[in-house]
């Protein structure tokens, strides 16, 4: 399975959760339909179907690539 770059998927989750904030606040048909985009970016990227665990793969990677590769022994 191909993996999305960690700043993708970073840049990704930010924007999913910057655009859900602003939603909860002031509901616009173009907030909805740039986070539905986004939420569907983040399931394609992720292998997922629902956006809740698209972002809990993403943030998953986003750890592992941050602890860097593991080294074979």
């Amino acid at each position: 399975m191909l993996m999305a770059h960690p700043a993708v998927l970073n840049d990704l989750v930010e924007q999913y959760e910057a655009l859900r904030s602003v939603h909860a606040e002031t509901s616009t048909p173009e907030a909805r339909r740039r986070m539905d985009d986004i939420a569907y970016t983040l399931c394609v990227t992720t292998g997922t179907r629902d956006v809740e665990a698209a972002l809990a793969a993403a943030r998953s990677r986003l750890v592992e690539a941050r602890r860097g590769p593991l080294l074979p022994s």
